[in-house]
């Protein structure tokens, strides 16, 4: 059985969370939200093959080590069409729903979780879930900045991450972890329908 290992990399003015995903067996991992502070995330990445570097969505604190990342690995970037904006230029490759990035003996899978932002994606392997600005722990993202929809929230939450079992741990993009029903039960943004 292949053996999982996810570090999580604080990063940035905001102290958002970069995560580094890894097949334990094969070395090979993904870099999820490369915000800021490439030194100190390529430190991590010692004896890792990168992959995939993938983007929850386009705000500058989740994508200001992009190039950096990139340069140093030669990995791909993967995010959603819909936050390819002019500060993030361009990825190698967008990402719809159902679409799969594997690693070793594992495979991120897309969830569109737009609402934060157009193109908000969360990454899913095994019982993790990468939320990014979507779910957080005890609230969500904002909803009042440019592109960001409160209707759009609701039916992410309602419709992807709700309906993921109570026991997936949920990584979100700053604070700690949580899980599915631990924000079921007492996030206050959970109980709107």
């Amino acid at each position: 059985m292949a053996r999982l290992s996810i570090q999580k990399v604080h990063v940035g003015e905001k102290d958002t969370n970069c995560y580094v995903v890894a097949c334990a067996d094969t070395k090979e991992a993904v870099v999820i939200d490369p915000g800021d502070d490439a030194p100190k995330i390529l430190g991590q990445l010692r004896g890792l093959t990168i992959r995939w570097i993938v983007f929850t969505h386009a705000h500058p604190g989740h994508t200001g080590a992009k190039e950096s990342v990139k340069t140093a690995t030669q990995a791909p970037t993967a995010m959603h069409l819909a936050d390819a904006t002019a500060q993030l230029k361009s990825a190698d490759r967008y990402l719809t729903a159902d679409d799969t990035l594997p690693f070793g003996a594992f495979a991120l899978e897309v969830l569109p979780t737009p609402g934060h932002s157009p193109g908000s994606l969360s990454f899913k392997v095994g019982n993790h879930v990468f939320t990014g600005d979507t779910l957080l722990p005890g609230k969500i993202g904002r909803l009042d900045l440019p592109g960001s929809s409160p209707q759009q929230m609701l039916l992410s939450l309602h419709g992807q991450l709700l309906t993921l079992s109570d026991n997936t741990v949920v990584y979100p993009g700053h604070g700690p972890n949580t899980t599915i029903g631990a924000e079921r039960v007492g996030n206050p943004y959970l109980r709107i329908r």
